[in-house]
């Protein structure tokens, strides 16, 4: 941590985090997926930036902002779509543990996020629309890699063996069915609720 004080900017710590944690979870993606991750965590240092840019009221819920996607048009539409799949994707990563604690379940982030995802890339003729399709399809494994820089960089404890199962349970987290079968745990996929 002291290297990120003395040397680093953000988007160094994070790419080099971002790639490590790729590296060991064997997630393989583009670069400009991985590149498109590192922006998203330093563009989360400053949430507010987020916000203001766009435009967006800050204590909007993730249903607010897909509607309000989904009801716009254009550059409006692409930017809400986003947002939405970003602020999705974020949560779900670094907060997990206290998304476990509310009545909304992560699997409610992972899909809100996976479908404003997919209908932002859908408005793209770009190499954005392949990002997106790419974040959309495998929407839990990039949250996977946020959760272990989140545990990493001390901004969550560690999960606790139950919520590692309930999250395997509710996500089918690859992460998590890993660090499950590394503590001694067999796993029956049966188990796992269909969504």
């Amino acid at each position: 941590m002291d290297k990120l004080l003395h040397s680093e900017t953000p988007v160094e710590y994070f790419k080099e985090r971002v790639e490590q944690v790729m590296e060991r979870q064997g997630f393989r993606v583009s670069e400009l997926s991985s590149f498109y991750l590192v922006q998203l965590l330093d563009n989360f240092v400053a949430q507010e930036r987020r916000y203001t840019e766009a435009e967006v009221d800050v204590d909007a819920t993730l249903a607010e902002l897909l509607c309000e996607g989904l009801a716009s048009e254009g550059a409006r539409q692409f930017s809400r779509l986003k947002l939405t799949g970003d602020l999705a994707l974020f949560v779900s990563g670094f907060f997990a543990e206290s998304i476990a604690r509310r009545r909304v379940e992560l699997d409610y982030y992972v899909r809100m996020g996976g479908y404003a995802y997919s209908r932002a890339a859908r408005m793209r003729r770009d190499e954005l629309a392949t990002v997106f399709r790419e974040l959309s399809a495998k929407f839990s494994r990039f949250a996977d890699v946020l959760t272990e820089i989140s545990e990493e960089t001390l901004v969550t404890d560690a999960p606790s063996v139950l919520r590692l199962y309930e999250r395997w349970l509710e996500t089918g987290s690859k992460r998590s069915e890993a660090l499950l079968r590394r503590q001694g745990f067999l796993l029956d996929s049966s188990a796992r609720q269909v969504h």
